[in-house]
Formats: structure tokens, sequence, C-alpha cells
């Protein structure tokens, strides 16, 4: 297989299987699309991409420079802390009062596009884990520090996270044709979602597995899956 064609597989499989787990932001892209419809929800997932896409180049070119901003990745986690647990609160809130119907936070009047590129601004998770699968693919030669070699990464990374977006952007639709009339169901299981993510993480500043763990441990960051990768 050409090394071109082989680099961007292999960016848009571990984009693609990363992404399909719930997280907040394919959640929320979910519920904004349910509430507000499949092109908000696509603005909203665009914002995100970029971003993180520019974590990426990053995570490829200047990460000496990000792995001595720890403060700054300290702050970062906090916020989306913050912002995790206001997400799942104002979903608990919206299902249990009828008349609200939607999530207050992700229906304020924040244009969709810049709310996804914020709140995955604020995700530094993003970081380590790309710099994990960086360092993994640079040792064993399958990602050479060419422009090519990045543009097809960084490719294939954007195409596997655009697909999962897509499951979960049209999943919300399929999943509200068969609420029906109930939507407080869907505001039950994301508000759930947000407070397990919220727990995890939580879990993970108490145990020292945070971000800035895992940028001077990338290792962590790939679980002996990069075993798999010649």
């Amino acid at each position: 297989m050409n090394s071109l064609v082989k680099i961007f597989f292999i960016g848009l499989l571990i984009s693609l299987l990363s992404s399909l787990p719930f997280g907040t932001l394919n959640v929320a892209a979910m519920q904004i699309s349910v509430n507000n419809g499949i092109f908000q929800a696509i603005l909203f997932a665009v914002g995100a991409l970029i971003v993180e896409l520019g974590y990426v180049q990053l995570s490829l070119v200047a990460i000496s420079w990000m792995r001595k901003q720890k403060n700054i990745f300290r702050v970062l986690e906090w916020i989306t802390l913050a912002l995790v647990i206001t997400l799942a609160y104002f979903s608990f809130q919206a299902a249990l009062n009828p008349t609200l119907k939607e999530n207050i936070f992700l229906s304020n009047t924040v244009h969709r596009f810049w709310l996804g590129a914020l709140m995955c601004a604020v995700n530094p998770m993003q970081v380590p884990f790309w710099f994990g699968w960086s360092t993994v693919l640079f040792s064993k030669k399958v990602l050479l520090p060419k422009k090519e070699y990045y543009n097809s990464y960084i490719i294939g990374i954007g195409i596997g996270a655009s697909i999962a977006y897509a499951v979960f952007i049209f999943g919300g639709q399929l999943i509200v044709q068969n609420l029906g009339k109930n939507p407080s169901v869907l505001n039950w299981i994301v508000g759930t979602i947000f407070s397990g993510t919220a727990i995890y993480q939580i879990w993970k500043m108490i145990q020292k597995k945070d971000s800035i763990h895992q940028l001077e441990h990338p290792e962590d960051v790939t679980h002996g899956l990069e075993k798999n990768i010649h």
C-alpha cells in the first residue's frame, strides 16, 4: 500500500473509532440536531472539527512548546469540567420541565459554528491524545516529518471525525422520531451521558491521569493498540 494512502487510512480509523463513543462534543451535536435541525448541528460539528484539526497540527509541529504550558492545560481542564456539568444540569432541567423541551445552554444565541469551535477549544484532552498517536506513528516510521504525510494524515482524521459526527447528527434524528412526543427521555439520556463524562474527568484529575500526565506519558494514550500498526 502506498505510504500516503496508509497514513490517510490510519488517521481516518483512529479518528473514527475515538469519536464514536459518547463524548461531550458528539452528544452536543446530537442534541443540537434534535432541537435545532441538521444544518445547525453540521455548523457546530464543522467548528469543532476545524479546531480539532488545528490541535492535530500543533501535536505534529509545536508539541515541545505545548508541553511547557501546564498551567494552561490545568485551567482548560477545569473549564471543560464546568462546561460538562453545566450541560448535564440543563439537560436534566429540560427533562424535568416539559415546557423547556431542550437544553437551554445549547439553545443560546451563539452561532453554532462558534459554539462548536469554543467547546472544542477548551477541551485539552485532544492534544495529548493526538500527540500520543503521532509519537507512535513517528516511532514506527509510518508517519514521516514531511508536508505530504502531514496533509494525508490530517485529511484522514478530518474524514473520520466527520463520519462520526454524521452518525450522531443523523442518529439523533432517528431517535427523536422514535421518541415521538416524549423528548424528555432524550434529555434524561443526554444528561446521564454528560454526568458520566464529568465523573470520569473528575476521576482522571484525582488519579493524575489528566492531560498533563498524558503529555508526559504519551504511551498511555494508545493503550498498546500501536502494536497492530506495521
